[in-house]
């Protein structure tokens, strides 16, 4: 078991699953997405990204298995995405012992890093809300309601709330706001494209970054997103692959093709006996860094 307590959350993997949890004072995309379970087959990589005050631990998705992050498109910072953590300058040992236990199962399971075809994380718990700017944006599995708030322009208080089913949205899409360009929360009904901009159009949510709490508008997204009909996961867009693979950090040496297949039987009759009791910690992590040593 592998374990990293912080301010900003815990994270612990027991060979299958990296669990994260946020910290008291963590942004609220994590306060309100709560505890994650991200299995194995779920990761491409991961790292830690040392600085003089600590550093970061950075696990990266393989593409299209988090909802969230499918919905975010790339525009979450370091602050709102779950699967960053910030690491204090005594734990930085801590953060690179939990990278090579990943790596290490990540090797042993043969899971590969390229996209995946479908949602590999449930994401949001339902019923789920957020947003702010010019109203309130929430979703219950079938419908979706929008409530205004005082700011909001009159072509949507006029009405009152607007509440839709799910089967009358095509798409959805998140921006945040970005320096004094305001962002939205924009569900595309299936007749077709609003033209209006977000401040006016009725199946939007103006969002101005007065507040990170603005931000829970994509907890939202995700969850409308993963049960569109239709809707598949994707790989990550091209221009982000480059910056992904860094994050990632370099991939482990390929070993000699005679001794692959046994070095990995090995490995995983290692990780049976450890789960099994028949080996300590101090046992198994010997044996099997002579193994990884042996590739």
């Amino acid at each position: 078991m592998a374990e990293i307590i912080q301010r900003d959350g815990t994270w612990t993997f027991d060979g299958d699953t990296v669990r994260i949890v946020p910290g008291g004072k963590a942004h609220p995309v994590r306060q309100e997405l709560g505890e994650i379970a991200v299995p194995v087959q779920a990761v491409a990589g991961i790292s830690f990204e040392p600085d003089r005050r600590g550093g970061r631990l950075r696990l990266r998705l393989r593409g299209g298995a988090c909802p969230v992050l499918r919905a975010a498109d790339g525009r979450l910072k370091d602050g709102a995405d779950p699967y960053v953590l910030t690491v204090e300058k005594d734990r930085t040992g801590v953060a690179e012992y939990f990278v090579d236990e990943v790596r290490n199962a990540l090797l042993i399971e043969q899971v590969p890093d390229g996209p995946v075809d479908r949602f590999l994380l449930p994401g949001p718990e339902l019923p789920v809300s957020g947003g702010g700017g010019d109203g309130t944006a929430s979703f219950d599995g079938e419908s979706v309601r929008l409530t205004w708030n005082w700011k909001a322009e009159e072509s949507k208080t006029a009405g009152g709330q607007t509440t839709f089913p799910l089967s009358r949205i095509a798409g959805v899409r998140w921006m945040p706001s970005i320096g004094l360009e305001n962002g939205y929360l924009r569900f595309e009904p299936v007749e077709g494209p609003v033209s209006a901009p977000p401040k006016y159009d009725t199946y939007a949510l103006d969002l101005w970054g007065i507040s990170k709490k603005e931000h829970t508008a994509v907890l939202v997204a995700a969850a409308v997103l993963m049960r569109l009909p239709g809707t598949r996961a994707v790989p990550a867009a091209p221009e982000a692959a480059p910056a992904l693979a860094k994050a990632a950090g370099p991939a482990p040496a390929a070993p000699p093709a005679g001794d692959h297949d046994t070095l990995l039987r090995r490995l995983r009759e290692l990780g049976e006996l450890h789960r099994a009791g028949v080996l300590t910690d101090e046992e198994f992590s010997a044996a099997k860094q002579a193994v990884l040593r042996s590739m």
